[in-house]
This record gives C-alpha cells, sequence and structure tokens, in this order.
C-alpha cells in the first residue's frame, strides 16, 4: 500500500518502487532517461528498476563513498551528461543514499542551469533525512555539504525493500536519524522508541512513514532554514565535525554514528543550560551507547573537530551555532556556545563512556 506526503511541487511516495516509478517516467516518453548510481547500487539495486527503464536508458556509476563526494565526480557526471546530449527537457534518476541524492540533485540542478531529477534513496538514512527538504551539496576541504543549493526534485520514491541490500551498520546509521526526529519533534515516539532492542524487529514501513512526517512539517513551515527547520541540526553540529575529522583514517565513522555521539554531546549541552534534566540526558545517552556501541573521541583529534565546526554552513555569525533539545519534542535553536566549552563537553562524553 502506497503512502504519500504532499510537499510543494512533489510528492514523496511509500511503497512499491518499480510500480510507482513506471507511472512517473512515462510522462518522459521521447526524452533521455538517466540513472545515477554508484558500485553498489548498481550490483544490488538497479536490478529492480531495470524491467520498468526504457531499453536506450543510460547509466552513470560513480564510486561508493562519502570520500568520492566532491567536485571531480561531479565534474565525471557532468562530462558524461554532456558526452550523451542530455538536455534540460530529460530526467536524472538517482538511485542510492545520500551521497548519489545530494550530489546526483547538485549535478542535475547546476547542469544547463537545471534539468529534471528524481530521487530513489536506497538507504535508511537517505529514506528518512535526504528525501525531504531540496538541500543538495557537495564536500569541499573536508567540509560537508558546504558547495551546494536548494532545489527540490520532481519526485520521492521510497520503497523499503531496499533496505534488504544494505548492511546491519549502515541501518543502524540511518537509525540514528529517526531517533533524532522523535527527540526534536515527538516526545510520544521517543517513549516507543527508546524501548526497541533489535533493528530487526522493527516495522519500518510504519516507522520510516512517521519520521517523514515529522521532517515534512518542519520542512513545509520553513522551507529554506531560517528558523524552526534548524531543529533538524539536532546532534549535526558536533557530529558532522567528528565524521568530517574520521572521514579519511583508519576509524572513520558512518554519518548516523557520528551523529549518534553528537546527539550525546548536544544533550549534555542541553542539560547543562537546564534545558532538560539529568534523568532525561541519561535516559537519552544509555539509549544511544546501547544502541550505537559509541566509542571514545581521541583527544588529539579534539582541536580539529571544533575548527571544522568553525566552517559548518549553519553558522551565521563567527560563533558556533547549536540547536539543542529541551524539552524532548522541542529545539531551540541558534544556541552558542565557548569553543573552550565544546572541548570539556567532549571530555564529558569520553568520561561518560568510561562509567
Amino acid at each position: 500500500m502506497n503512502e504519500i506526503l504532499k510537499l510543494p511541487g512533489y510528492d514523496v511516495v511509500i511503497g512499491d518502487c518499480p510500480e510507482n516509478v513506471k507511472r512517473f517516467i512515462s510522462r518522459y516518453s521521447n526524452k533521455k532517461i538517466i540513472v545515477l548510481t554508484d558500485t553498489n547500487t548498481h550490483k544490488h539495486c538497479l536490478n529492480r528498476l531495470i524491467p520498468i527503464l526504457p531499453a536506450d536508458y543510460l547509466e552513470i556509476s560513480i564510486p561508493a563513498g562519502e570520500v568520492h563526494k566532491g567536485l571531480d565526480t561531479c565534474q565525471l557526471i557532468w562530462s558524461r551528461l554532456l558526452e550523451h546530449g542530455v538536455n534540460r527537457n530529460d530526467l536524472l534518476i538517482n538511485l542510492g543514499g545520500g551521497v548519489i541524492g545530494d550530489m546526483g540533485g547538485f549535478c542535475a540542478s547546476t547542469y544547463k542551469r537545471g534539468i529534471d531529477f528524481i530521487q530513489i534513496p536506497t538507504t535508511l538514512l537517505s529514506m528518512v533525512d535526504a528525501s525531504i527538504g531540496g538541500k543538495l551539496g557537495i564536500d569541499f576541504d573536508g567540509v560537508k555539504n558546504s558547495i551546494g543549493v536548494f532545489r527540490d526534485p520532481k519526485a520521492v520514491f521510497v520503497d523499503p525493500f531496499f533496505l534488504e541490500t544494505i548492511s546491519w551498520q549502515e541501518l543502524r546509521s540511518g537509525f540514528a536519524e529517526i531517533v533524532k526526529h522523535a527527540l526534536i519533534s515527538d516526545e510520544k515516539q521517543w517513549q516507543q522508541i527508546k524501548e526497541i532492542n533489535l533493528l530487526e524487529e522493527i516495522h519500518w514501513h510504519s516507522l520510516i512513514t512517521d519520521s517523514l512526517k515529522v521532517k515534512q512539517a518542519i520542512v513545509l513551515e520553513d522551507p529554506f532554514e531560517k528558523g524552526i527547520r534548524k531543529a533538524l541540526n539536532f546532534g549535526h553540529t558536533m557530529g558532522h565535525g567528528i565524521e568530517g575529522v574520521r572521514l579519511n583514517t583508519a576509524n572513520h565513522l558512518l554519518h548516523g554514528e557520528a551523529i549518534a555521539i553528537g546527539m550525546v554531546v548536544e544533550s549534555w549541552l542541553s542539560f547543562f543550560k537546564g534545558f532538560i534534566s539529568e534523568e532525561t540526558f541519561t535516559e537519552i545517552f544509555m539509549f544511544l551507547k546501547r544502541t550505537f556501541d559509541l566509542k571514545p573521541i581521541e583527544e588529539e583529534l579534539m582541536n580539529n573537530i571544533i575548527a571544522l565546526m568553525r566552517n559548518d554552513k549553519k553558522n551565521e555569525t563567527a560563533a558556533i551555532h547549536f540547536s539543542i533539545i529541551g524539552p524532548i519534542g522541542q529545539v531551540k535553536h541558534d544556541i552558542i556556545f565557548e569553543e573552550s566549552f565544546l572541548k570539556k563537553a567532549l571530555e564529558v562524553y569520553n568520561h561518560l563512556l568510561l562509567l
């Protein structure tokens, strides 16, 4: 059964992907259809679409991974589009996780000043995080998503079937965004989520739908991140810094793993400010520790993490801005902390892991 979430200009359709996509692309008869994949989705996901694609579709496949989310890969994509004579009436299908969705949408939005594209997210993270909101971009000089645009797709097709193609670690990474949505907007949902012990027992269709409804409501109210949409940054200011510093190391983290650490640290900041109680903070910390197998942050990386946070695109001044919860289900944004105190927060996080 399909669930349809309405946004201005496009729908997010949750259900059987092939039939839904087939109906959508019928409007592009006699147009070029291009599918952007990475090495993983080429192998594990493309076969689900091939029966409904035109025989002359074009595939562009790129290496998988956040490390490839940069200008060099964009140049490859743009070159292939030019080589095959793609024009502004054609359609790009982004089949993959957050990297494919962000970079594919960015390339489509800037190629010939914009061609149509649709998103087919294949990871839990991209289903619940990147599928709503029109935020597209690439990493530059180690700073995540620092080059990008706001532009909506023509449609998004969320098919929980694709969760069978990803690892348990990727599934857990995406779950972090579901936890975030509950903490910032739905105290009742948090009460249900905190009782989850095994991800394998989750009915993903309903949980994805509920989580997307949180983001749908926020994006409808604040499409360009001027106010309440900043709530979605909870856990991400610190988390992006941790993810960026670890990106090219042997101890690199998946996005959701870094965001889980970010949510612990930023929940502690909320407790420090008096926005949540110690009991609430402990409840959040113990759930995240149990679910994400949290690891300490090396002391020698802390200054680099803070330096990356200074360049976070969400900062509006020279200071580092945070969105922190308080109470659960509500967020206070543009909260500023001294950099020296942020190092203390990381040290507190490390200490808590030892208790």
